[in-house]
């Protein structure tokens, strides 16, 4: 196997090629996209009609004045083979009037247009593929009216990292070549996830993870959400929770140009409730995360229509500094999950994973607020209403399922005071970095919602200490993780983030490990045992 510096140094050599795409430049898509995607809905199940329907409706419910400005074909909308001069083209019997004028009629509606393809020999649909034409089909879609593809990975052969890296950059680089490159929606990070290859070793899902921010503009990361038709042994809330989970690993990647993609909000899944799908859309908007709704829009009722347009979670999802929400805490019942606005303000937003209407309180320390005794003003983005808070935030008779979302108002000087805080846990085993016992090293345990478990990073210092005692700092001392008292000039008291998960010391330059013998040892390439998630805020190292 390649050193890991040589490993390093190939990655970084390939994702610097070109320059037109994603946060090289961020303003191809400097906020995620909103629209509508037929998959999750219809399948293989399209025609015209599909996609003139969807889009008239889009406007006379108002999804399209509240930002929901996409209309993206799925799979299966091609003809069986490309034309003698090798280029694609549509199912006649479906779009007898052809794509280019369904493009016009969007155009004409207010929408943008968007299509998929893949990068094997064919669609996972069984449709030609692009595998080799990828330059070729990118001009004929823009030829199209068309400014969105979202590509796929099946039948891509070998199934190896490096060949989906391949395809994938193909794709980079024909963009790169136009003046007004696609917006490109990738799937590869899909392929190499637990979800799909049951593998324990995460290696590649990170190593893939690592490159796409610097192909495109989103991916896809992990499993399908739930079709409307349902999968034996998979509820639609299982499946909701199970993108979730996989975002709430990933939070390092995203910044404005690029965007983690959990998939499609399924809003009228029969197997959701409408709590469930109230708290899907509200998760997802904390996420910045892509609004792409997959259902038959036309039928649905207003009270889906009504949370759709939420001004307030649009506000949020569309904010410009592009953060990604994360998790502050997790115990048996409750996920809490806070990051930061662009004007300054802090937003809230916890989740009941329970079976059962229960409250919470959450400390204005674990939301990174250090004036402990000021008064807070917070919005609650479901209902509009103003609350005040000192100290802690109450949240009352949250059903189950339920997601609560507030946003806290702060000043200038309050916003700058801010602390990144929450859970460091490790995205293969789920256990959280845990703090001893004084001058004892550092544990891996269970998620309990603990204050040991809770970190806060001090930005100006690189210092982190648990809320159980922020006196004490993380030390690297001796080939290990311990909790001293915090000195203002330590340089083993000193943390960097990087974008591949790794929490390494400036003085030792080893890497906090999950394992059995050590907590701090040699950073090795991408490893489990080596792989962490921050809280939103802590500046990441590319």
């Amino acid at each position: 196997m390649p050193s890991f510096s040589l490993l390093t140094a190939a990655i970084a050599a390939s994702m610097i090629s070109g320059s037109s795409a994603s946060i090289q430049n961020p303003e191809i898509m400097p906020t995620p996209p909103m629209g509508f995607n037929d998959w999750s809905r219809l399948e293989c199940a399209i025609n015209q009609s599909v996609f003139t329907d969807t889009a008239d409706a889009m406007v006379s419910k108002g999804l399209l004045a509240a930002g929901y400005n996409r209309v993206n074909i799925d799979d299966c909308w091609m003809a069986d083979t490309r034309t003698e001069e090798g280029k694609l083209t549509w199912n006649e019997t479906l779009f007898p009037k052809g794509l280019p004028w369904l493009g016009q009629y969007l155009k004409e509606k207010g929408f943008h247009f968007g299509i998929y393809e893949d990068a094997g020999n064919e669609t996972c649909g069984g449709y030609p593929g692009s595998y080799g034409y990828e330059e070729v089909d990118a001009q004929t879609f823009a030829s199209w009216g068309i400014d969105y593809l979202k590509v796929d990975g099946c039948h891509v052969t070998p199934t190896t990292e490096v060949e989906y890296h391949k395809r994938y950059a193909a794709w980079h680089d024909a963009f790169s070549k136009m003046e007004d490159p696609l917006i490109f929606s990738q799937s590869a990070p899909a392929y190499f996830s637990l979800w799909l290859t049951g593998s324990d070793n995460l290696t590649d899902w990170y190593t893939v993870m690592d490159w796409v921010p610097y192909n495109g503009e989103l991916a896809r990361h992990s499993a399908d959400v739930l079709v409307y038709v349902g999968v034996e042994g998979l509820s639609g809330w299982d499946s909701v929770m199970q993108n979730y989970n996989y975002n709430t690993q990933l939070a390092r990647y995203q910044r404005p140009g690029y965007f983690n993609d959990p998939d499609f909000l399924i809003v009228d899944n029969l197997e959701l409730t409408l709590t469930e799908k109230k708290s899907h859309f509200a998760l997802w908007a904390s996420f910045s995360a892509p609004l792409i709704i997959s259902a038959w829009i036309p039928d649905l009722p207003e009270d889906v229509i009504s949370y759709l347009k939420n001004s307030d979670l649009i506000k949020v999802d569309q904010d410009p500094l592009a953060q990604q929400a994360t998790l502050v805490s997790r115990d048996d019942s409750f996920d809490v999950l806070t990051r930061s606005l662009a004007n300054g303000d802090r937003l809230v937003t916890v989740l009941n994973r329970g079976n059962d209407t229960a409250s919470t309180t959450v400390s204005a320390l674990r939301l990174g607020l250090q004036a402990t005794e000021s008064i807070y003003s917070a919005k609650d983005l479901w209902t509009g209403e103003a609350i005040n808070f000192k100290g802690e935030l109450k949240i009352n008779k949250l059903a189950s399922h339920a997601t609560a979302v507030y946003r806290i108002s702060l000043s200038g000087l309050q916003s700058l005071t801010v602390f990144p805080t929450g859970m460091i846990f490790n995205a293969a085993s789920t256990n959280c970095l845990t703090a001893g016992a004084r001058n004892q090293e550092v544990k891996f345990t269970t998620c309990a919602g603990t204050d040991d478990q809770v970190w806060q990073i001090r930005p100006l210092t690189g210092t982190i200490s648990p809320l159980s005692a922020r006196n004490l700092c993380l030390t690297a001392e001796g080939g290990r993780t311990v909790l001293k008292e915090c000195r203002l000039i330590d340089f083993a008291q000193d943390w960097e983030y990087s974008v591949r998960g790794y929490l390494t010391n400036k003085w030792t330059h080893e890497c906090i490990t999950e394992d059995s013998g050590s907590s701090s040892s040699k950073c090795l390439y991408e490893v489990d045992s080596q792989v962490w998630s921050l809280p939103a805020g802590v500046k990441v190292h590319w």
